[in-house]
């Protein structure tokens, strides 16, 4: 079980909503949506940020309470050194801008990665974004930046037997405990916009159960519209956990009502 007291879903069986608790999400087609309007890769960035305001929206009237989007990944570094300075200065601008009315909306907010690539500057600004919503709780919003799922496992093994140097052996527990997502429960959907079928090292141990969607829309372009249609596929999905359907029938039926 993580810090955060949350259910493993390979150890316990979590509760099922019908909407879902958390949702994370791989932002990619920025590029593809500008070339296609023959701009510059950037705009599709600065358009992305303008749908993921859009989206932190909507997540929230759904009543959905945790979010966490992929923002910048570990192997994004090896895009062209132009790309990545503006992406790094398009963060800073944001944070500085939106921080303010995240905060007035009750928004928790946390960067996840190896933030010691970043710029002071940068650093800084995530810290004090950090610190100034801590108490929030109407949504628990996360960026993984400079993030990779197998650096976020190893990071966590390091630390557990750092705790830990006597041991011979670490549990899951141990391990769950320093993830960088403990203190949030498990994503019930993974979304990925663009096309593109795969994970790309984006919260490998976290996603263990998590029911996965992938879409067509280009990131710039997804909104409420494309949110419900993932929320809806989700809600045709049988989440069995290692369970058989007549299981989930059996208990269903036993968590019924019962009428005289």
């Amino acid at each position: 079980m993580a810090d955060g007291g949350f259910t493993s879903s390979t150890q316990s069986i979590p509760e099922v909503k019908r909407v879902p608790r958390h949702v994370a999400i791989i932002m990619d087609g920025n590029g593809r949506w500008a070339r296609k309007r023959f701009l510059p890769r950037v705009a599709g960035h600065t358009r992305g940020v303008e749908a993921l305001r859009g989206t932190i929206r909507a997540v929230i009237e759904r009543g959905i309470e945790y979010l966490t989007v992929f923002a910048f990944s570990s192997e994004n570094w090896r895009r062209p050194s132009e790309e990545v300075t503006f992406l790094m200065q398009l963060f800073i601008k944001s944070l500085q801008k939106e921080v303010s009315r995240l905060h007035e909306n009750g928004i928790r907010f946390r960067v996840i990665g190896d933030l010691s690539r970043f710029e002071p500057s940068l650093v800084q600004a995530i810290l004090n974004a950090e610190e100034l919503t801590a108490d929030n709780t109407r949504l628990h919003l996360t960026v993984a930046a400079n993030y990779g799922g197998r650096w976020d496992v190893l990071t966590a093994v390091n630390r557990a037997l750092a705790k830990n140097p006597t041991a011979h052996a670490i549990d899951e527990d141990a391990v769950a405990a320093e993830l960088s997502m403990n203190f949030a429960p498990e994503p019930d959907l993974f979304i990925r916009t663009g096309g593109e079928q795969r994970i790309s090292n984006f919260l490998l141990w976290q996603l263990a159960y998590t029911e996965l969607y992938f879409t067509e829309t280009l990131w710039p372009d997804f909104d409420g519209a494309a949110l419900d249609k993932a929320i809806a596929s989700y809600q045709e999905r049988e989440r069995r956990f290692g369970r058989t359907s007549e299981q989930l029938t059996s208990d269903a039926e036993s968590d019924a009502p019962c009428h005289a």
